[in-house]
C-alpha cells in the first residue's frame, strides 16, 4: 500500500495510505526516490482554511509502469515531476523530464525551486553586466543569486540573517549584505533589478531606493503576513518618482510547456512560446548537472515517516540546511 504524506486539519501533518488509480492513456508511475520539501509554501498551506491538503513540490521517481501512448519514456529511467510528498508518483508523461545521467536524485528536486525565480530571469529587461540585488537568502533566494550570478549578473544578496548570509558567501557570493547597502555608492540609483524573495514590505521599499531610474523590483517572496508600518504611500512614492517598475514574480507568467511558431494556427493568436516552466526545469537540471549551483553541506535528508515532528522542526528553524528532501527509501 503506498504512502503519503497529508494535513487534515490546521497546522497538523501525519501519514496515510492512498489507493492508486489504474494507469491512464499517457501517464507513468514509479517508486518515489526523493521529494523537496518548500518550506514556507508548506507551512502557508497548513495555516490556510481549506483541508485535506497533499502538499509537496518536486519527486524524483524510477518509472516502473508506462501507459498506453507514451513514447521516449522507458521503464528503469529516473524522471522529475512536480509531485506530492507520496511513495508512489503518477504523471501525465509530458509533465515530466528525465533526470541528467550522474545527477543525484535528491539534488535533482532542487530543480523545482531553482524554477520559481527562473521566469524572473527570463523575463526581466536587465541584462547581462548589470547590476542584480536579491533580498532574501533562503532557499529561493539563494538559488536566484547563483542563477542570476550564473547569467552574467553582478549579484549582491541582502539578508539580516547570519547562518544565510555564511550559507551565500561560502558558496562563493562575496558580496553579502545585512541590509540594503544604501550608503554604497557604487550601487545606490544603479541596480538594475532587485528580486526580493523575502516578502518582507521593508525590504521592498528600500529595494525601491536601490533600482536604477526605469528599473525593476520583482516580488518574488511571499508577503505572509504585515511586518512593518510601511504605507502604500511609501511605495507608491517610490515607484513613481523613479520611474520604477514594480511587479509580481509569479512563476507561471509562462507556459507551462513551450512551442514553436505554427503557420496554420496564426489567426487564433501568438502561438509561439521560447520560454516556458519545464523548459526552465530543464535549465537548472543542466545546471545542477554540470555542479554550478554549489549546495556542498546545504541539502538536509530527512525521513518522511513523522510528518509532524519534521514541520514541527521546520517551523522552529532547528533544520540549520536551506534545502529539505525527503529520503522515501526511509518509509
Amino acid at each position: 500500500m503506498p504512502f503519503e504524506i497529508t494535513i487534515p486539519a490546521r497546522q497538523t501533518f501525519q501519514m496515510d495510505s492512498f489507493q492508486e488509480e489504474p494507469l491512464r492513456a499517457g501517464e507513468i508511475r514509479g517508486r518515489t526516490e526523493y521529494t523537496l520539501i518548500s518550506q514556507g509554501t508548506e507551512l502557508g498551506w497548513a495555516n490556510g482554511d481549506a483541508f485535506p491538503i497533499r502538499p509537496g513540490y518536486a519527486a524524483v521517481f524510477t518509472v516502473d509502469e508506462v501507459g498506453e501512448g507514451v513514447s521516449g519514456v522507458r521503464v528503469g529511467e529516473r524522471r522529475f515531476a512536480m509531485g506530492p510528498h507520496r511513495s508512489s508518483q503518477t504523471h501525465p508523461a509530458g509533465f515530466t523530464l528525465a533526470v541528467p545521467a550522474g545527477l543525484p536524485s535528491d539534488i535533482a528536486v532542487i530543480a523545482r525551486l531553482m524554477g520559481v525565480s527562473m521566469t524572473t530571469l527570463m523575463t526581466t529587461k536587465a541584462r547581462a553586466g548589470d547590476a542584480v540585488i536579491v533580498s532574501g537568502a533562503g532557499p529561493v533566494g539563494f538559488l536566484a543569486a547563483h542563477q542570476f550570478r550564473l547569467a552574467g549578473y553582478r549579484v549582491t544578496v541582502v539578508d539580516p540573517d547570519a547562518v544565510r548570509r555564511r550559507q551565500v558567501m561560502g558558496s562563493g557570493i562575496a558580496d553579502c549584505r545585512a541590509e540594503m547597502p544604501v550608503t554604497d555608492a557604487a550601487l545606490l540609483g544603479k541596480v538594475a533589478l532587485v528580486v526580493d524573495c523575502s516578502g518582507h514590505e521593508g525590504a521592498v521599499l528600500a529595494g525601491c531606493g536601490m533600482v536604477r531610474r526605469g528599473g525593476e523590483v520583482v516580488l518574488v517572496g511571499v508577503p505572509w503576513r504585515k511586518l512593518t508600518d510601511h504605507s502604500a504611500h511609501d511605495v507608491m512614492r517610490a515607484v513613481f518618482f523613479n520611474l520604477i517598475t514594480l511587479r509580481s514574480g509569479w512563476e507561471w507568467e509562462l507556459p507551462i510547456t513551450g512551442r514553436g511558431f505554427v503557420w496554420e494556427e496564426v489567426l487564433g493568436g501568438y502561438n509561439n512560446a521560447p520560454h516556458s516552466i519545464f523548459g526552465g526545469f530543464a535549465k537548472a537540471l543542466a545546471w545542477l548537472a554540470e555542479g554550478r549551483i554549489p549546495l556542498e553541506g546545504l541539502v538536509h535528508h530527512a525521513s518522511p515517516a513523522d510528518p509532524a515532528k519534521l514541520y514541527a522542526d521546520i517551523a522552529g528553524r532547528t533544520i540549520a540546511e536551506p534545502f529539505i528532501v525527503l529520503d522515501w527509501a526511509k518509509v
